[in-house]
């Protein structure tokens, strides 16, 4: 599949929301100085949630695309699914405990563990580490493989359903899908799946907007450059200010919903030929699951970097808050590059060859 224009920039972008999100709470945490004050620093979820809208609208958009051909494969959608996935995954997963039972100990800092290590590995090496965050909050290293466990678990449902759906139904089926599972969501009855975080109808609508693209049904949005330039301005205002700030739970998925399924939509199929061309930023998308992967272990050595530095107080607040962002994101986007270029990169050339 060919990629699509600005959607590499978005993921570097998003990651870098993420890394805004987590960064002054650590500092905070620590006894660090921090701010917080702008909603910039507040829409890591958001950024996450962005990213699943942009996942369902591109793993369905090829799944829908191999159904109308009649090339769909399971297995290969998996193998795929496996190999970009499970090497960082997986690597994370092992650090992250190495980190908590035997690296921290070691240099004498205290984290208390409280789970069994038995339950905490297999909630993690089987995708549950939504459910394992959630129910242990085991530690940043770990807490961050909840988003990939949701999408893992979108895997295991989407590919068998689209497989076994009548090519001309799929659109149909997601929407009674995705309407009926934002409804039981949102119940009472239901709320484990709102404790976990199991958001998949951002996924879902994902899909709905690329299908309806590849249908081309969505003419009416590129009748006028004000309407792109619309939904783009309302992205924008939510993920910088608070005047879109919804208070009930149901009003806020919904809005934010259709809101990022508009905005990815708008910015590679309704961008009237606005592309950001930018090797660099091109590239820091290209690696940005090494960034969202890597953030938080850079982050916690700058903190401890500055932990040892605070008691020399060689910084104003405001000064060591700028060279706390500026040293967190120059290590983390050094270890994602060598990560994507010396170990990510031998999985992806084999994940080619499993492409139609």
């Amino acid at each position: 599949m060919n990629r699509l224009p600005n959607l590499d920039v978005l993921r570097f972008v998003l990651a870098s929301f993420v890394v805004f999100f987590h960064l002054p709470q650590l500092c905070r945490n620590q006894g660090l100085p921090y701010f917080l004050d702008a909603p910039i620093f507040n829409r890591g979820t958001e950024a996450v949630y962005m990213f699943f809208v942009l996942s369902g609208f591109l793993i369905i958009k090829l799944i829908y695309n191999e159904k109308q051909k009649g090339t769909f494969s399971i297995k290969k959608f998996y193998v795929r699914r496996i190999l970009r996935i499970f090497p960082l995954y997986y690597l994370i997963v092992i650090f992250g405990f190495l980190y908590y039972w035997v690296i921290l100990p070691n240099l004498g800092i205290p984290f208390q563990n409280n789970y069994a290590l038995r339950d905490g590995i297999l909630l993690s090496v089987f995708f549950l580490p939504n459910i394992f965050k959630d129910l242990f909050m085991p530690g940043g290293v770990l807490e961050i493989l909840w988003s990939i466990g949701i999408e893992e678990q979108f895997y295991l449902v989407i590919a068998p359903l689209l497989f076994v759906i009548n090519k001309n139904k799929i659109l149909l089926v997601l929407s009674v899908l995705t309407g009926g599972y934002f409804i039981f969501y949102h119940l009472e009855a239901f709320s484990f799946l709102s404790e976990f975080t199991m958001v998949f109808f951002y996924m879902f609508l994902g899909g709905i907007v690329a299908i309806l693209e590849e249908k081309k049904q969505l003419k009416f949005l590129k009748k006028s450059k004000l309407i792109p330039l619309s939904i783009c301005v309302l992205t924008l205002l939510y993920f910088t200010t608070n005047l879109l700030f919804f208070k009930q739970e149901w009003l806020f998925n919904l809005f934010t919903m259709v809101l990022f399924g508009l905005f990815i939509h708008s910015i590679c199929h309704n961008n009237f030929g606005v592309e950001i061309r930018s090797k660099t930023l091109n590239y820091l998308g290209q690696i940005s699951y090494g960034l969202y992967m890597f953030h938080v272990i850079a982050l916690n050595a700058v903190v401890f970097l500055f932990l040892k530095l605070q008691k020399h107080a060689l910084f104003n607040d405001g000064f060591a808050i700028v060279l706390i962002y500026i040293l967190t994101f120059a290590l983390t986007i050094t270890i994602a590059h060598f990560s994507f270029k010396y170990y990510e990169s031998y999985f992806l050339k084999l994940k080619n060859k499993f492409r139609e």
